[in-house]
């Protein structure tokens, strides 16, 4: 029988020494108040793991998790894509009620309101040390940024103490880290400027140096060149800082081991958030043909190692009985997201979404379901689950650790889903797809008619744009194969009523302005 939310905070309040010997909890350290990890993967599919039925690769460290704790089958991103969803994440509010949510170049503002509630800020007042490692891709600064000075507004601004990241994604200019607020190992004399509009004079590019590439570029990657590789937007200079691509998943281990190593004794939250598979897919040489399935399976397989290397870290440092792991991915999968890299040509059987229909940037259900676990050792009974729940979920339910709420967020109190205790998911969920919003209800998915094209061409993925009703019954037609709009009228005018109660009726005409209060 699962243990209810009450025995589950009574074991909390076990002292360290009715843990068991061969993993002590830390002398001193408050068991009230778990550790809380985030693992966040980027565009990692549905079907992409062998713990969620793929069979053509072998993801034993997070099936670990999988099989130790809780399988969600009805999780969602918010969003069809990675801003959106990183926002819904952290601050437990709707992507389409800021008309900024979108994917953002390198250069844009910081999305994230200063005065915004957010799931860091929340566990500070909790007495929570909180950090960032890995990709951020939510903005930074006011929109005109010097990248040799001091960078604020950031992470640091909205609830972290720590920070070390990535500022947008690495098919995107700076490919520097950002440290605290500072460009990391920045040489002065050698100013870093960025442009995503027009290039620095006699600094080479795709098109006018295409000798210098190590990695071809298929559609939109053709400005500036960093490692051979062509990226996204212009960048001059800041040689010191440039990162290495195929070193960038250990980097991020490294700081993720060494922070947890150094803030054992008091509580702390880590959002790991990696960047695999995202492109330019450049996992580390011993990787390199491991999957069989080019780059995007090999570093599939590098950000399972990782992960295992991580876990194995919290068990040494005696902290995983009392930490709270989530895992999940910022949105569906992608094969051709802007370069040539045998994603595409060595697929073989293997199918990145599972059995759903379409992918990143598609309305339908790859592109917001996606794989996620919790886990928490001795405290989470291993087991599936079918509830409805978002990502943007996780704030009011850590929140209900201590019995508190958020206010003016979409974030529904789910602890007891997220531990098991209950399958009593969410009753509805607004999904989003680059500007589409769509309804589910139960066992019922809802999307209204759209103009524009429904396949994206340069993706190879079929993004929702119908110009007719949608209605498919999800418990029935996983791949959601079979329209049922014209059979069931009334369920059809049930749950438009629902949507546009939720979304509003201009739905159409962009989104709304988040309140603050």
């Amino acid at each position: 029988m699962k243990k209810s939310l009450i025995s589950l905070i009574a074991l909390l309040t076990i002292s360290c020494n009715s843990a068991k010997k061969e993993e002590p909890l830390n002398p001193g350290k408050d068991t009230t108040k778990p550790n809380i990890v985030i693992i966040y993967l980027d565009d990692l599919g549905y079907g992409d793991l062998s713990s969620y039925d793929a069979t053509e690769i072998n993801t034993p460290n997070i099936d670990a998790l999988a099989d130790g704790g809780l399988k969600f089958t009805n999780a969602y991103a918010s969003s069809a894509t990675c801003t959106p969803s990183r926002y819904a994440l952290l601050t437990g509010v709707y992507p389409w009620r800021n008309r900024n949510a979108k994917i953002l170049p390198g250069t844009a503002p910081l999305l994230i309101d200063t005065l915004q509630i957010t799931l860091p800020k929340f566990l500070k007042k909790e007495g929570y040390e909180t950090a960032v490692i890995g990709k951020w891709h939510l903005g930074l600064g006011t929109g005109v940024i010097n990248w040799n000075e001091h960078i604020s507004p950031g992470p640091n601004e909205v609830g972290f103490d720590e920070s070390y990241i990535l500022a947008a994604t690495q098919d995107r200019v700076p490919t520097v880290y950002i440290e605290n607020g500072q460009v990391a190992n920045l040489d002065k004399n050698d100013p870093l400027e960025v442009n995503y509009f027009k290039n620095f004079d006699g600094e080479p590019t795709a098109l006018t140096n295409p000798e210098m590439l190590t990695m071809t570029w298929h559609h939109g990657h053709n400005n500036s060149i960093v490692n051979g590789i062509p990226r996204i937007g212009f960048m001059k200079g800041g040689k010191s800082a440039i990162w290495s691509d195929i070193d960038m998943a250990d980097n991020f281990l490294l700081r993720a081991q060494n922070y947890v190593k150094s803030h054992k004794e008091k509580p702390f939250f880590l959002y790991y958030a990696m960047q695999e598979p995202h492109v330019p897919r450049t996992p580390h040489p011993r990787f390199k043909g491991k999957s069989g399935m080019g780059p995007r399976g090999d570093a599939i397989l590098e950000a399972d190692w990782c992960i295992g290397e991580f876990v194995k870290t919290l068990k040494t440092e005696g902290l995983l009985e009392n930490t709270l792991i989530i895992f999940s991915s910022d949105n569906g999968p992608v094969l051709n997201d802007g370069y040539y890299d045998d994603a595409v040509e060595k697929l073989g059987d293997h199918d990145p979404a599972g059995g759903l229909r379409g992918g990143k940037y598609s309305i339908f259900e790859a592109g917001t379901r996606v794989p996620f676990i919790t886990y928490w050792k001795n405290k989470i009974e291993p087991g599936v689950s079918d509830a409805i729940i978002c990502q943007m979920d996780i704030l009011a339910s850590i929140a209900s650790l201590w019995k508190k709420e958020v206010k003016n967020t979409d974030s529904k109190p789910l602890l007891e889903v997220l531990l098991g205790d209950s399958k009593k998911g969410r009753d509805h969920l607004i999904l989003e797809a680059t500007g589409k919003t769509a309804l589910r209800r139960g066992d019922w998915i809802y999307i209204p008619a759209y103009e524009g094209k429904n396949f994206r061409e340069e993706v190879g993925i079929e993004v929702g744009n119908l110009p007719f009703e949608q209605l498919y019954n999800i418990s029935k037609d996983t791949g959601q194969k079979e329209n049922v709009a014209e059979e069931y009228p009334d369920k059809v005018l049930e749950m438009k009523a629902i949507f546009e109660k939720l979304r509003g009726k201009d739905y159409e005409k962009g989104v709304k302005e988040v309140v603050f209060q």
